[in-house]
């Protein structure tokens, strides 16, 4: 896991030069920041939207490139957007994990996609 966590930090510093190269920092404020990433979002999903479940699991190769665009697009306004609130998005993401395994048990959650507070 130490591995990712420097290769998000690496892009981290990687995206912060792309914005401050460009004068972007006067922009990059959390509000828009998380308004751009609801944004790129809706254009991941756009790529799904009325599939069935056997078209979206195999998309063209044409289409698969473009969605790993968009979901590239969410992770750089994501890291941007933590990195302006100072937040280290692998140490959340670990505690989000450890948060998520309490509220879905294996033994009740297993195979279900039943909300924790239903379980």
């Amino acid at each position: 896991m130490h591995r990712r966590s420097d290769s998000l930090e690496s892009l981290r510093r990687k995206l912060g030069t792309f914005a401050a190269e460009r004068d972007w920092d006067q922009f990059h404020n959390p509000k828009n920041l998380a308004m751009a990433l609801a944004g790129e979002a809706g254009e991941l999903v756009e790529h799904f939207q009325w599939l069935t479940f056997e078209e979206a699991a195999n998309l063209p190769r044409a289409t698969r490139d473009e969605v790993a665009l968009e979901c590239a697009d969410v992770l750089l306004f994501l890291l941007r957007l933590t990195d302006k609130l100072e937040i280290d998005l692998a140490a959340a993401a670990e505690k989000k994990l450890k948060l998520n395994a309490t509220k879905y048990p294996v033994a009740k959650s297993r195979g279900r996609a039943t909300k924790y507070n239903k379980l």
